[in-house]
């Protein structure tokens, strides 16, 4: 199975600094929407894991989240994409849980639903802990320039083999073409 790990703010929708609170401030980065339906045309699995401290914080409630996870359905289905899945943590970081990110607890979770090994598979984030929790379970991380990605490569620090590319639709093109050279290759 060819499985894609995606964060969601900053980098499926743009991000804000008082948090995206309901589906009327969910809006999705423009080509990252059509970047998800190039993977799934290519053959790729994609999920979302997500920190949503938001919810612990009280900001929105459960309603609010699906509602926006709805829209991305909703508009993903408009241009012939899907989601499989979506992993959210709602903890606060004071709340000291193992599955909020740089934890690597949601993507664990995510290995065991998809009974699969998450040794390089792909991980888009636009901050360090994305990066981190990818390099805890050996996954490959990529990191997106937008959303908080142009802070996060100016602060350094990034794990060992950190891929760096503009955007959601750069990060498509890339993990398509490495899966097509990779299957050239192993036809050899």
């Amino acid at each position: 199975m060819k499985l894609v790990i995606l964060d969601r703010d900053g980098v499926i929708n743009h991000d804000r600094d008082d948090f995206v609170k309901n589906a009327a401030e969910w809006v999705p980065i423009n080509g990252s929407l059509e970047a998800i339906a190039k993977l799934n045309h290519a053959g790729f699995r994609v999920v979302v894991a997500s920190n949503q401290s938001g919810l612990g914080r009280g900001f929105f409630g459960m309603a609010e989240l699906n509602a926006m996870h709805d829209k991305m359905h909703r508009l993903l289905a408009r241009v012939g994409g899907r989601v499989d899945a979506i992993f959210f943590c709602p903890h606060t970081a004071s709340m000291q849980c193992g599955c909020r990110k740089p934890e690597p607890g949601m993507y664990r979770d995510i290995a065991q639903r998809f009974d699969v090994s998450l040794n390089e598979t792909p991980v888009v984030g636009d901050s360090l802990r994305d990066l981190q929790a990818a390099a805890a379970v050996g996954a490959q991380p990529v990191l997106v320039r937008s959303g908080k990605g142009e802070k996060t490569l100016a602060a350094g620090g990034l794990p060992p083999g950190t891929r760096i590319v503009a955007d959601l639709a750069e990060a498509a093109e890339l993990l398509i073409e490495q899966d097509e050279a990779d299957r050239a290759e192993s036809r050899c």
